[in-house]
Parts: C-alpha cells; sequence; structure tokens
C-alpha cells in the first residue's frame, strides 16, 4: 500500500463503485478524512480502498448504510463495537434463514400450481379458458398478509 493520497477515480476502478457512491459514502459518514487540492478536487487518504471494500463488504452481509456509519464512528474513534455487530449479522442471518424457508414453501407451491395446471390444460379444449389464475384462491401462502 502506498502513502500517496488518492483521488476519487482511482479509488472508484480499484472498489468497482462509481465517484457519486464515494461521495455518498461520504456525505454519510462512512469514509472520514477526504481533502481538497487547491484546485478543489477531492483526495482520499491511504486506506480508503480498503475501508471502501469494508463498506461493500458490510453491505453484502445486510449492514444498512446508517448501522455502518454508527459502527465504524465507533471503531474510528477507538471503540470496539463487535458485540453489536455480532448481534447484527445474527438478527440478518435469521431473517435470511426465514425468507429462505419462505421461499422454498413458494417454491413447493408453483410446482404444485404447475402440475395442477398442466393437468386442467390438458382437459380444457383448445380456445376455452381454463380459468388458471382463479384455482391460486387455493393456496394459502399466496393471499397478501396485512402489513404489520
Amino acid at each position: 500500500m502506498t502513502d500517496a493520497w488518492l483521488g476519487p477515480r482511482s479509488v472508484a476502478v480499484a472498489t468497482h463503485v462509481s465517484t457519486d457512491t464515494l461521495r455518498n459514502y461520504e456525505r454519510k459518514g462512512l469514509l472520514t478524512g477526504a481533502s481538497r487540492t487547491p484546485a478543489g478536487y477531492r483526495r482520499y487518504p491511504p486506506g480508503t480502498i480498503e475501508r471502501v471494500r469494508l463498506i461493500q463488504r458490510a453491505l453484502a452481509v445486510g449492514f444498512s448504510l446508517k448501522e455502518l456509519s454508527s459502527v465504524l464512528g465507533q471503531r474510528d474513534r477507538g471503540a470496539a463495537p463487535c458485540r453489536h455487530v455480532r448481534a447484527l449479522v445474527g438478527e440478518r442471518l435469521a431473517a435470511l434463514e426465514t425468507r429462505l424457508d419462505e421461499l422454498a414453501a413458494l417454491r413447493d407451491d408453483m410446482r404444485t400450481i404447475v402440475s395442477e395446471w398442466d393437468v386442467r390444460l390438458a382437459q380444457t379444449p383448445p380456445g376455452e379458458r381454463a380459468r388458471l389464475l382463479d384455482m391460486l384462491a387455493g393456496f394459502p401462502r399466496l393471499e397478501r398478509k396485512p402489513r404489520p
């Protein structure tokens, strides 16, 4: 790693994000220490590329930018937010497990639906309506649930 300050384009290319994303990260407090050249161009300190990569990995496991800003701010001030980070990822994992279960159940319902539709279509004369969508009423998981 070099000690030279980096331009936004260099950071963006190295991390596969846009310069707009870098500015957004800066506004949200995720990237600190940026300075301006006499001509007004942004310059990022050494370590920014690794910081952006850390942000990207954290986003991939479900952190929001607001949560990351809080956690990284604590970390930058010398605190140890590790237990909070663990709890947040544990919550994300539990939510993901629930969603995967829901998706697996939906997949099973859809397999049944397609199978039943094939039977109905085989019994429906060409040019007549088979009323396939009406058959969806027999699948309670497909009903809209009220939002909490």
